[in-house]
């Protein structure tokens, strides 16, 4: 499927990409792995969410449109622009909490709070504190990631970090897991 066949796209959308190109922004999110958070966190009413990597909000614009009335998202990005961005489109949405903090301090503090899904697009949660992480999910939730083919963006060796990353995933015996040659490269695991 190309990106252009997707129709459903969210309204504010187009404007945090305007927004993107302006300010710079060069590791925004595909329309494909919007879609498919859109989807999931939509198959979990209610749902507690995690998002690690806010950046410009572009992913969160759907995943915010897979949201019902009673779900919550947490979104956390250490940069204060980027934050200042997403609290400007999103700030008035209290289904949302969007924080800027380190994502590997974040993590340690609230270790013992429950997600039905993480989308882990920050170095912290992927590559880093992903033991914590996974244990943040509660059964039957969802652990998205992307990113996971090689990307012109990636500095040189980061190869390496994906491979053992893949491998660490692929060991875990308490998730099922599927990786995806779609979109960016995508893993979708599901905590047993």
């Amino acid at each position: 499927m190309r990106q252009e066949n997707i129709t459903d796209i969210p309204k504010i959308y187009p404007e945090i990409q305007r927004k993107s190109e302006e300010i710079g922004f060069s590791m925004p999110s595909d329309l494909l792995i919007g879609s498919l958070l859109k989807t999931l966190i939509s198959s979990k009413p209610g749902a507690q969410v995690l998002e690690l990597g806010t950046g410009i909000g572009l992913s969160l614009s759907w995943m915010i449109e897979g949201m019902d009335t009673n779900a919550h998202l947490t979104t956390v990005d250490n940069d204060p622009e980027l934050i200042a961005i997403a609290k400007h489109y999103f700030g008035h949405d209290e289904r949302l909490t969007i924080v800027c903090d380190d994502g590997a301090a974040w993590l340690k503090v609230n270790r013992d709070v429950k997600f039905d899904l993480v989308f882990a697009d920050a170095w912290p949660g992927k590559y880093s504190e992903i033991e914590t992480v996974l244990e943040m999910i509660n059964p039957g939730g969802f652990y998205v990631i992307d990113d996971m083919t090689a990307q012109p963006n990636w500095p040189e060796g980061h190869d390496k970090n994906v491979d053992k990353l893949v491998r660490y995933l692929e060991d875990r015996t308490d998730f099922s897991l599927t990786k995806m040659n779609w979109s960016t490269g995508i893993i979708i695991a599901v905590k047993k």
